[in-house]
């Protein structure tokens, strides 16, 4: 007897082995010195070398030694051929080596139409588990299952199975053949259906195998080609990853961008999922993380920047100059937020571009004039096809650093629609409190932007949400005065547009006075754009001449153009605005008020005049809902001064009182005309001329106090420059001249009032007699007839 390892052999299977163990090699010599006849039975356990008696399977197969071979290192290599299985009784191990008395066991078996139908049965299933298996010969081993023996069948077929040593051994101890075949049978089953899922299952991984390898192929070429080209033959995903690990992401970002590589890794490079994970990890990558812009914090060098770039503005200049004092003093302060309101081209957006010089930060612009969406600021989530981060994210990635000047353009000129209201997003980037911790709907992790220096631009601040408000800082930028204008225009504008022009000094030279011309008579502006605009229309029409000149034959040597009052007509043409001034002469009911614009301050006459009626307010001048309330407020205070003012009590049921403002094409509205028109309406009423060198403004009560008002720098500023001497404005309003220049202040003459009574005193040529008209109760036509017949439009 001889013990083997990892096979099982059958009866009538054909099996060659090497023999390698002493008492095997012994057996097996014994063996062949006596009839050839051995004992084959398989251990239980493959790694014990030296089995004994109960370490092995009791039932083995009885076999003959048809050839054997000594190899050189001592081993025999055997070929047996197994002839009956057999049952041990009993081992002994006296001469080296196992001996066995074995029980051979032999069934008769009935021949019948139930077992030729099984053996066909299970002669069909071997064929189908043939041709489905890749690993036999169909031929040779469909030829050798062509018995009618059921025993010698089924020990064939279970030696060409592909089943475990166990499963083997189980088939062996069957010694009832009619069983065994069964058996054999049944496992055929199990095995074809296995196959059957196998062999499907292989062809879908074959085509998905053709079409990653046709890929692969393709990829490999294309990596042979760029190493042809010089270009390396690094891994695509090796590069992201070392990309990964330097940029210096938060630890969310970075455990998000190494998950999203791993499914990269694992998706073909040619699909759609593949471009999207792709372009995920590159905007992740381009956003700054740690790179930040080395801050200038030099004030003296900030001062001179500022003062280079922008004359005047000495509010903003000391607010920026008091954040880089702080920047010097704090390691890490919070990112500031300012927003510059004040009338188009007055500069904001280039003194956003100066922060950024002076302070050596990037500087970036998203204009938010239009946007109604909020996904234009938070971005869109991945799962649309062709999703993009945020304006926000994206220009961040355009800056390149985490600390750049950001300004938010136009921030007043947002809308919303069903979309979405991009104010509410700007909430978040907005809040020193929150921004650190941004979240953009594409890259769907936290980014940081409180060391972003933001800065919002507005033209006016009631069409920005209270909440957005409440998060900046508002620095007012009201419009420069003429003498401002003037002095930007000779430091920047002329030697700006000189120079865009090709013109030199002694080609053209603008005079103080031909600059205030173009001021005063060609831009009504708060600010210096279409200043610029004119002076580049002069220097484009003398470099016009110059050309014209030198294309003659003779060239023609062109004279200096030196730009007077006189020659600027003769450039820009006739006088496109009047300029308002104050009138010679004192007239009734007609008062010069002063209001505000987007574009400055300006000179408004009001005109009221009175009519036989019956009592009737009448307004014209395209005024708004709040102007002609102040109308009817100074009205009510009238009729309920009317014995004060020396009128008598029913003076309005008989008359009908228009009031007028011209330029009736131009809307108006406001509060801050209540005096004005209550003191035009008491002129005409009293027949009292209004002193034409004051101007008013202010709002009325029905109880005659004067309110403050807005814009009064602007609207100081158009008095100063339409030769106003006085002005009457509210006492509340005191506190506002430390916005007004010098300059102004010194050649203007302010009335402080609280009261319409005060007003009335300053404005009107003379004081109201208030005995004249109280003795009786005239008709109309006499109060009529008592105004100057000059003022009386009865006549």
């Amino acid at each position: 007897m001889m013990p083997i390892r990892d096979v099982v052999i059958f009866p009538y299977m054909m099996t060659p082995f090497v023999v390698g163990r002493a008492a095997s090699i012994r057996a097996l010599e014994h063996a062949l010195a006596a009839d050839k006849k051995i004992f084959l039975a398989t251990q239980h356990d493959a790694t014990v070398d030296e089995p004994q008696p109960d370490e092995i399977y009791q039932v083995g197969t009885i076999a003959n030694i048809v050839q054997s071979l000594k190899l050189p290192d001592g081993n025999i290599k055997v070929l047996v051929e197994g002839l009956e299985r057999a049952q041990i009784v009993s081992v002994s191990d006296e001469e080296g080596f196992f001996q066995a008395v074995v029980r051979i066991t032999r069934y008769r078996v009935e021949p019948g139409p139930q077992l030729e139908a099984l053996i066909n049965r299970t002669t069909s299933l071997f064929e189908q588990y043939v041709k489905l298996s890749q690993n036999l010969n169909y031929e040779g081993i469909v030829a050798a299952v062509r018995v009618d023996d059921p025993g010698r069948l089924a020990d064939t077929i279970a030696a060409n199975l592909q089943l475990t040593v166990e499963e083997k051994q189980e088939l062996l101890e069957i010694f009832d053949p009619v069983e065994r075949l069964t058996r054999v049978a049944e496992i055929l089953d199990i095995e074809i259906e296995k196959m059957n899922v196998d062999r499907a299952i292989q062809g879908r991984v074959k085509r998905q195998m053709e079409r990653a390898q046709k890929e692969y192929y393709l990829n490999e070429k294309i990596k042979a080609i760029q190493k042809e080209l010089g270009r390396g033959e690094k891994s695509e995903i090796d590069e992201l990853r070392k990309k990964i690990e330097a940029a210096g992401m938060t630890k969310d970002a970075y455990e998000k961008a190494m998950a999203e590589l791993k499914r990269l890794e694992s998706m073909p490079p040619m699909s759609a999922e593949s471009t999207v994970s792709r372009n995920y990890l590159d905007w992740l990558l381009a956003v700054p993380w740690k790179k930040k812009t080395r801050e200038i914090r030099d004030l003296n060098y900030a001062q001179k920047v500022l003062d280079e770039d922008h004359y005047g503005l000495e509010k903003v200049k000391e607010r920026i100059l008091e954040f880089l004092a702080i920047r010097r003093l704090v390691k890490n302060p919070k990112g500031s937020i300012l927003c510059f309101v004040g009338p188009p081209g007055v500069g904001k957006t280039s003194l956003g571009m100066s922060i950024a010089r002076a302070t050596g930060r990037k500087f970036v612009r998203l204009s938010l004039g239009g946007v109604r969406d909020e996904a234009e600021i938070r971005g869109h989530r991945r799962t649309y096809i062709g999703a993009l981060p945020g304006q926000i994210i994206q220009m961040m990635r355009k800056a390149g650093t985490k600390n750049p000047v950001f300004m938010l353009d136009e921030v007043d000129k947002m809308s919303m629609d069903f979309r979405g209201d991009p104010s509410a997003a700007l909430l978040e980037v907005l809040d020193p409190e929150q921004n650190y911790m941004f979240m953009d709907h594409y890259l769907d992790v936290e980014y940081d932007l409180s060391q972003v220096f933001f800065i919002c631009t507005a033209n006016v601040l009631y069409t920005i949400p209270p909440a957005l408000q409440d998060r900046m800082e508002v620095i007012r930028l009201s419009g420069y005065t003429d003498l401002e204008k003037l002095e930007i225009a000779r430091r920047f504008l002329v030697p700006k547009q000189m120079k865009q022009a090709g013109l030199k000094p002694e080609q053209l030279e603008f005079t103080e006075e031909g600059i205030m011309t173009i001021i005063r008579h060609y831009t009504r502006e708060a600010g210096v754009r279409n200043l610029e605009r004119e002076i580049a229309n002069i220097c484009r029409k003398v470099a016009r001449r110059v050309v014209t000149g030198l294309s003659e034959k003779p060239p023609r040597r062109v004279d200096k153009v030196v730009i007077t009052a006189d020659i600027v007509p003769e450039f820009l043409g006739p006088h496109k605005f009047r300029e308002y001034k104050a009138g010679k002469k004192n007239e009734v009911g007609a008062v010069v008020g002063l209001a505000w614009t987007e574009v400055g301050g300006q000179l408004l006459t009001t005109e009221a005049t009175i009519m036989e009626g019956r009592g009737k307010l009448l307004t014209t001048g395209k005024l708004g809902d709040v102007m002609q309330e102040s109308a009817q407020a100074a009205l009510s205070y009238i009729r309920s001064r009317a014995h004060a003012l020396g009128l008598p009590r029913d003076f309005y049921r008989r008359l009908d009182i228009h009031v007028h403002v011209p330029e009736g094409a131009i809307p108006k509205d406001g509060p801050s005309a209540g005096i004005t028109i209550a003191t035009a309406i008491c002129s005409a009423l009293t027949g009292i001329p209004v002193r034409c060198d004051v101007a008013m403004t202010g709002e009325i009560t029905l109880r005659g106090k004067v309110l403050p008002i807005g814009g009064l720098k602007e609207k100081l500023l158009a008095a100063h420059r339409s030769g106003i001497t006085e002005v009457i404005i509210p006492k509340e309003n005191e506190k506002d001249l430390q916005d007004i220049p010098e300059i102004v202040l010194k050649e203007l003459k302010l009335h402080f009032v609280e009261s319409m009574d005060e007003v009335l005193k300053i404005a009107l040529e003379q004081e109201i007699d208030t005995t004249a008209l109280l003795a009786r109760t005239p008709t109309a036509q006499e109060l009529l007839a008592s105004l100057p017949r000059e003022e009386n439009l009865a006549q």
